[in-house]
C-alpha cells in the first residue's frame, strides 16, 4: 500500500519502512491476551456448567477448556496462533529471530488449545485424555509464556540506534514497559509452578501473565496514540483497522538490509 493510501488510517501509527507487519498487527496479538482471562470468565458464568460454581474462577485458565467456554478458549488460542504465523516483524538481522520466536509460539498456542489439561474436580477425566495429553499441554504453555519473555526482553527492547548514541526518550520508555512485562511473565511463571507445587489455583498468576505479555505487544503496537484517536472517532475503528492490517512499505521505501543494522530509529 503506497503512502497515500497508509495516510488514510491516521489512527494507526505509521509503520517503519522496514516493517514487514503492522502496528495494528501487534495490537490484535495484544488485545487477544488482554481480554482472554475476563471473557472466559464471563462467558462461563453466563453458561454454567452443572458441577461447577458460575462465578467462582477455575483453578487455572486452562481449566475453562470444562467450562462453558470451551468454544472461546480454542477459538481465541486458535486465532492468537494464525496471527502470531503470520508476524512477520521487521526486515533487519532480527528478522529470522521474529520469524522462528512467533512461530514456536504459534504452534504452541495450539498445543494448549488442543491437548486439554486434565479436567477440575468433580468432573472425571474424559475418556480420551490421558497423562501424555496433560504433559504436552503442560510444556506448550511454558513453551508459550517463554517465547512471551523473550520477546519482551531479547527482541523489543532492540533498536538501531548506533553504539554510543542516546536512545530516544519515547524508546526507552517503552523498553523499561518491555523488560517490566518480561520479569512480571518471568515472575507469574514462578508463581505459578509454586503454586502447582503446593496444590494450590494457579488462575491469577496465568492472568496476570497474559496481561504481562497483552500489555508489552500493545505497547509494542502504539496502542495509546490508537486508543485516543478512535475514543474521538469510533465510527473509523473497523474499517481503518482492515485497512492498517493490509498497509505495507512500497518497494522503493523498503530499505536494504546489509545484516548488520536496519534503517529504523530507535524503534
Amino acid at each position: 500500500m503506497d503512502k497515500k493510501n497508509k495516510d488514510k488510517t491516521p489512527g494507526f501509527p505509521a509503520a517503519e519502512p522496514d516493517d514487514l507487519s503492522s502496528h495494528a498487527h501487534r495490537q490484535l496479538i495484544g488485545y487477544i491476551g488482554l481480554g482472554m482471562p475476563l471473557l472466559l470468565w464471563l462467558i462461563a458464568g453466563f453458561r454454567p456448567v452443572t458441577g461447577l460454581s458460575p462465578w467462582q474462577p477455575l483453578d487455572s485458565v486452562s481449566a475453562y477448556y470444562y467450562s462453558g467456554s470451551v468454544s472461546a478458549f480454542a477459538g481465541i488460542l486458535t486465532a492468537l496462533a494464525l496471527f502470531l504465523f503470520s508476524y512477520k516483524g521487521y526486515d533487519n538481522k532480527y528478522r529470522r529471530r521474529d520469524r522462528i520466536a512467533a512461530i514456536v509460539a504459534g504452534c504452541a498456542a495450539l498445543l494448549v488449545a488442543f491437548f486439554p489439561v486434565g479436567a477440575p474436580p468433580p468432573f472425571p477425566a474424559p475418556p480420551w485424555w490421558s497423562q501424555p495429553i496433560g504433559l504436552i499441554h503442560g510444556i506448550g504453555a511454558a513453551i508459550l509464556f517463554s517465547t512471551f519473555i523473550f520477546y519482551c526482553l531479547f527482541l523489543f527492547p532492540r533498536s538501531s540506534t548506533k553504539p554510543g548514541e542516546p536512545l530516544p526518550r519515547d524508546k526507552q520508555w517503552r523498553n523499561g514497559i518491555y523488560i517490566f512485562c518480561g520479569l512480571g511473565i518471568l515472575g507469574c511463571m514462578i508463581w505459578a509452578i509454586r503454586a502447582v507445587s503446593l496444590g494450590r489455583p494457579i488462575f491469577l498468576p496465568e492472568a496476570f501473565a497474559l496481561e504481562f505479555f497483552a500489555v508489552s505487544w500493545l505497547v509494542k503496537g502504539r496502542a495509546i496514540p490508537t486508543a485516543i484517536y478512535y475514543g474521538r472517532h469510533p465510527k473509523e475503528l473497523a474499517k481503518d483497522a482492515l485497512q492498517a492490517l493490509d498497509a505495507k512499505p512500497a518497494p522503493d521505501q523498503r530499505p536494504a538490509v546489509t545484516g548488520r543494522k536496519s534503517a529504523r530509529k530507535g524503534d
